[in-house]
């Protein structure tokens, strides 16, 4: 799948979620805009009308009682009562309460059923109404449904020894069934409104969002365009002060990466090729020393004296050696190469190390008749390393001191302890090596053009490099032309705490 295909599901993908944000939104403030009208319509009313129950009773029991001596509910009065308020106000219902609630009369009621007298509102918000003298928001139940709550007016009353409540309802049945319809269809109204509203105003932010918000994108998805297309060198520009700052530098870092991991290939190869020519070449020769002589010794065997016969079997086993060395570095080399070889750590005596070494080159330095010396401080402490990986560096370097030091020469071996490291340094006295090629020789098979004779096989401080960094330190090298090469490195001290 192509970037511009992905680039494009992406945005349909932002356009459509940011559309049925838009929608949702839209629905939510529809349906918070009817809850909260509903709400504020009846407290209004409520809060206009709070004293109407009180302003009844004391307009209307002035002169007379809502309940007779005997306890008979004055009809006639609550029939004026009703006659003047819907006159004024249809949508109200007025209600005689007794102390407990019971409705005892009402004209919207049908009292000749005989669940009319059973019906009973809570009396629980009318007190809390008159307590508060109407200043709250408190609904009440419905008598003709007590399970629904609407908003009233009530006052107490206290007449010719009878009490009970004026129990107004302030948005009666009729009133709310009319509502309903009328509101059905304003709800239906505001909430098309509304959702065409959404649509268009989704379509316009949607598309100047989408677009504002994707423009680090599109400049990713370019930048990814022009390094597919082997722009390698192609980067975005101000990658950290974009919005996707994460991912741009991100991907610059991984374009350099990949830019340098494909030089270092083709560095590598060039390398590969160079190495192949060069163990071609270094295997050749001692091959070929060995064929000729043997070769020799076939033909001219009884042509040839005893001494003579000596002489090319020392020369035949030299080569051998030499032979057997290569292929054991190489070996050597490309399981290092391959980190086939895992260091294994453990304390021990760098002195000791360094005391064996140089006792073991000591008949090689005579043979040369080059000075041999070893220099350290006393109590040298533990170092942590794979002694037999730290003793394999030391001879490799001792064999190219001794190799490159002229007769009558001088090789040393120096231990240096600080806090916690112990440097191991290797001087000689040789040639030395120029600036410009000391960075080259630790690469395997690059080997320096001075015209000596003893150049080395190229893979001897290779492995040196490879053994010290598996120690996690690093080889250094100091060398003056005519003055000497020293090789050092430092192996940590161990902490016995």
């Amino acid at each position: 799948m192509s970037t511009a295909i992905l680039s494009n599901t992406l945005i349909k993908k932002l356009v459509s979620s940011f559309v049925a944000i838009l929608i949702l939104a839209g629905l939510g403030y529809t349906i918070a805009t009817i809850y909260l009208s509903n709400n504020y319509f009846y407290e209004t009313t409520q809060r206009l009308h709070s004293n109407l129950a009180k302003d009844l009773i004391e307009e209307k029991f002035v002169d007379q009682s809502p309940i007779d001596s005997a306890g008979t509910v004055n009809k006639a009065l609550f029939g004026d009562i009703m006659h003047d308020m819907m006159a004024v106000n249809r949508a109200i219902e007025v209600y005689l309460l007794d102390m407990e609630g019971y409705v005892q009369y009402s004209v919207v009621l049908d009292h000749d059923a005989p669940q009319t007298n059973q019906k009973k509102v809570s009396l629980k918000p009318i007190n809390e109404f008159i307590a508060l003298n109407g200043k709250g928001y408190i609904l009440g139940d419905d008598p003709k449904n007590t399970e629904n709550k609407q908003v009233f007016s009530a006052a107490k009353f206290n007449k010719g020894g009878n009490e009970g409540y004026i129990y107004i309802i302030l948005a009666g049945e009729e009133y709310l069934n009319t509502r309903e319809l009328l509101f059905g269809s304003y709800v239906l109204k505001l909430g098309f409104g509304t959702l065409l509203v959404t649509l268009l105003f989704a379509a316009i932010l949607g598309a100047l969002s989408v677009w504002y918000l994707t423009k680090n994108l599109r400049e990713l998805v370019y930048a990814a365009k022009r390094f597919q297309q082997g722009d390698l060198r192609y980067r975005i520009q101000n990658a950290e002060k974009s919005d996707l700052a994460g991912v741009t530098t991100t991907y610059n870092s991984m374009a350099e990466t990949i830019l340098n991991d494909m030089e270092q290939i083709k560095s590598l190869e060039a390398l590969r090729r160079e190495l192949i020519a060069n163990i071609s070449h270094d295997l050749r020769t001692p091959l070929a020393i060995i064929q000729g002589y043997i070769e020799t010794l076939q033909m001219k065997d009884a042509e040839l004296t005893q001494e003579e016969r000596s002489d090319y079997l020392k020369i035949i086993n030299s080569s051998g050696e030499r032979l057997s060395k290569l292929i054991t570095q190489l070996f050597e080399y490309s399981k290092l190469e391959a980190n086939q070889i895992e260091p294994k750590p453990e304390p021990f005596l760098i002195s000791e190390l360094a005391n064996d070494v140089h006792r073991n080159y000591q008949v090689l330095a005579h043979q040369k008749n080059i000075d041999l010396k070893l220099e350290m401080d006393e109590g040298i402490p533990l170092v942590f390393a794979d002694i037999s990986l730290v003793e394999r560096a030391i001879q490799n370097l001792m064999d190219n001191a001794l190799k490159f030091t002229p007769e009558n020469g001088e090789v040393t071996v120096e231990i240096r302890p600080d806090q916690t490291n112990v440097e191991i340094a290797i001087k000689d006295s040789g040639p030395g090596i120029l600036q410009e090629n000391q960075a080259l020789i630790f690469e395997r098979y690059r080997r320096t053009k001075t015209g000596k004779q003893k150049e080395g096989a190229g893979l001897g401080l290779a492995i040196v490099k490879k053994i010290i960094e598996l120690h996690n330190s690093k080889i250094r090298v100091f060398s003056i032309p005519d003055e000497g090469t020293t090789f050092s490195f430092s192996l940590p001290v161990y902490n016995i705490a």
